[in-house]
């Protein structure tokens, strides 16, 4: 599996065997590899989510002249490999560590530019009739252990305390009337606002408006070298040179240790797993009341996430390997599909399907960071710790505005600040394993 703390790029590489995969369609029409040189104004170095969205803003809103490279397949990373769990959030950060760290007022602007990205890409999706199976809003937020129902409640009075924002408390006999029956289920916060969708489709939803808008989508033209020519930028993929006066980094969670200095040791890839169940029978579903299509995350610090699909099938993600030399060991998934059977114990015998993984990137002060690494020359976005269904697509807004020179009055923290370098960056996976360790212990203690 590619790499990013040891692969140089990632090309030349097929998307996964992954449901999505196999449920997308087929893919949109595109420019192709690069094949010979080209001079453009911008170059988006991603084909996910935060590339495309950045290409369709600087074509339809700023008409500027821009390309996006694609090492692979449009939304090949973590766009076309999440769960499709689109939330209200951005980043790892609590928000009740964001008030202790940025102070009251700057945290309530945070939340406004969170909850504006949740609806950014609902508006997308409504006003450009993006077929990508969305789902009803609801996302359920569930006690895994008695005790943590505290939390839960300590949090939605925080939530209506400080930012006005009212969540419904579940117990544990109207989640089961309402949504499903678990062995695993104590209660939870329903917040009314979160949704479920294909991401992949998605994703190629978003293809077809930045090219509709007037950009290049090339695919299958990796960047192999960046080198400067005076003021400009050289891009050398396989088929050609890019020439660009600017360069957007949109490979956030796949970003490469050697793309750009100014990206290096600035973000740490943290592999998720995902499994999608065969379709549950008419008996499996009866008995678990599995009528939710609200999106699900448990109340774990190394969190499962799951949802039942608009086919009766269950899909569950969590963290996995430290290394993608690992990514492929079957235990990971046995691991997932165990944890489901342990929520639902009447799914004994239960099987999956597909499975897969992608990379989450998490930032050393777990926000996102929207920067311009190199004076009006070089921006990169990253950072979203598992949010970025969200919070990439504001962010593909935010770099146009950047790029374009409309800024002047954005002053939030993940707007005005580089992504600082992780300390003793070489041992960022020896502090993960350990860490990992002790989160699981927490976690699982009654």
């Amino acid at each position: 599996m590619y790499d990013p703390l040891i692969s140089a790029h990632p090309g030349g590489l097929s998307y996964p065997d992954s449901y999505w995969v196999d449920t997308a369609g087929e893919a949109p029409a595109d420019d192709g590899p690069v094949q010979a040189d080209i001079d453009v104004d911008v170059a988006v170095i991603g084909g996910g989510y935060t590339g495309l969205s950045a290409a369709y803003y600087l074509a339809s809103e700023h008409n500027i002249d821009t390309v996006v490279l694609e090492a692979n397949g449009t939304g090949w990373g973590c766009s076309g490999r999440n769960g499709g769990f689109a939330l209200k959030a951005g980043g790892r950060l609590s928000y009740q560590k964001m008030i202790k760290r940025y102070g009251e007022t700057m945290a309530r602007r945070m939340f406004d530019e969170i909850f504006e990205g949740l609806d950014r890409v609902r508006g997308l999706i409504k006003d450009e009739q993006i077929d990508c199976d969305q789902q009803p809003d609801g996302h359920l937020w569930v006690a895994h252990r008695p005790r943590m129902m505290k939390a839960i409640h300590s949090e939605a009075r925080f939530l209506k305390d400080f930012f006005d924002y009212d969540v419904d408390i579940l117990s544990r006999e109207e989640l089961e009337k309402d949504h499903f029956t678990s062995d695993e289920a104590y209660g939870a916060m329903r917040f009314r606002d979160g949704f479920g969708v294909h991401p992949l489709k998605l994703a190629y939803g978003y293809h077809r408006l930045a090219r509709a808008a007037g950009s290049r989508v090339h695919t299958n033209s990796p960047v192999i070298e960046w080198r400067r020519e005076g003021k400009r930028h050289l891009l050398v993929t396989p088929g050609g040179v890019v020439r660009a006066n600017k360069v957007i980094c949109a490979t956030n969670g796949y970003t490469s240790q050697q793309l750009h200095s100014k990206l290096k040791n600035r973000s740490f890839p943290v592999l998720s797993n995902v499994v999608v169940t065969r379709p549950l029978t008419d008996t499996e579903l009866s008995a678990t009341n599995f009528v939710s299509s609200d999106v699900i995350t448990d109340t774990r610090t190394l969190r499962f996430y799951y949802r039942k699909l608009p086919d009766n099938r269950i899909l569950i993600g969590g963290r996995s390997a430290i290394t993608g030399a690992d990514a492929s060991n079957p235990k990971h998934n046995d691991n997932l599909i165990n944890a489901l059977k342990t929520k639902f114990g009447a799914l004994g015998d239960l099987t999956y399907d597909y499975q897969w993984g992608g990379w989450v990137c998490v930032t050393f002060d777990d926000v996102p960071h929207i920067h311009e690494a190199e004076q009006d020359s070089v921006f990169y976005a990253i950072g979203y710790g598992g949010s970025g269904v969200t919070f990439s697509v504001q962010a593909g807004m935010r770099l146009a505005e950047k790029v374009a020179g409309k800024t002047q009055d954005h002053d939030l923290p993940v707007l005005r600040t580089a992504a600082p370098k992780f300390p003793f960056a070489p041992f960022r996976r020896v502090g993960q394993r350990a860490l990992y360790h002790y989160y699981f212990a927490r976690d699982e203690k009654a």
